[in-house]
């Protein structure tokens, strides 16, 4: 018996931490117009799961100690049926994954964090989505971005990311994620914005390589091109 006490004991300290509850939050909602965005921050160790529906968020501890609200906050709530939804990393050293996007699970959203090291890191980003069908992106500004051109290259990478959205829309990809957008400045004729999106239809998902050339002193996209994982 006393055998079988000390296996489970050294079991218990070496396996990760189990599962832990999740912790509710409510979304601070700002109002105002233009398209839909939420902003999410947390504290993670090891890694964790973010769940939003409408305003109400859900954070789970996968493993390490466990996660922290730090920032919940939204224009308006995630609507069901958001229009051309992305996923926008702020700030975070690890992973960050969409595992449920709104196109598929009526407006639900699960992110996926996972962190590499040691210790607490916080990690932030924005779900971004627009009104309507009609609207363009409009008013739409992206979260910071790691380039400190300021804001033509922020409108650069917004419009890449919509020629890019506009492409898979005309391939049968209604909602379109975009998992990971790099600017690549290189002064001149060089620049690029690249990445990775994950499509979604009816049908199931794939998901895509993009590059942009582009010119970030006035953000204007001079080629696109999309291709299939």
């Amino acid at each position: 018996m006393n055998k079988i006490f000390l296996a489970a004991s050294i079991l218990a300290v070496l396996l990760p931490t189990a599962r832990a509850n999740p912790v509710p939050r409510q979304a601070v909602i700002t109002g105002g117009g233009g398209n839909g965005r939420c902003t999410v921050a947390v504290n993670v160790d090891g890694a964790a799961e973010v769940e939003i529906s409408g305003s109400a968020g859900l954070l789970t501890t996968i493993t390490g100690q466990p996660a922290v609200w730090r920032r919940f906050q939204c224009n308006t709530p995630l609507p069901r049926h958001p229009v051309d939804f992305r996923l926008i990393r702020i700030e975070g050293r690890g992973a960050l994954r969409l595992l449920e996007d709104p196109g598929s699970t009526r407006g639900r959203v699960v992110v996926r964090i996972g962190d590499p090291k040691g210790g607490r890191a916080n990690y932030t980003f924005d779900l971004q989505w627009r009104q309507s069908r009609d609207g363009g992106w409009g008013g739409w500004t992206p979260g910071p971005q790691p380039d400190p051109g300021g804001f033509p290259v922020a409108r650069a990478i917004r419009n890449c990311q919509d020629s890019v959205t506009a492409r898979l829309n005309r391939d049968g990809y209604p909602y379109v994620t975009f998992q990971r957008t790099t600017p690549n400045d290189n002064h001149g004729r060089n620049d690029w914005v690249t990445g990775t999106a994950r499509a979604t239809s009816e049908f199931g998902s794939a998901w895509y390589s993009f590059s942009c050339s582009v010119d970030f002193s006035s953000g204007r996209v001079r080629s696109v091109d999309v291709r299939r994982r």
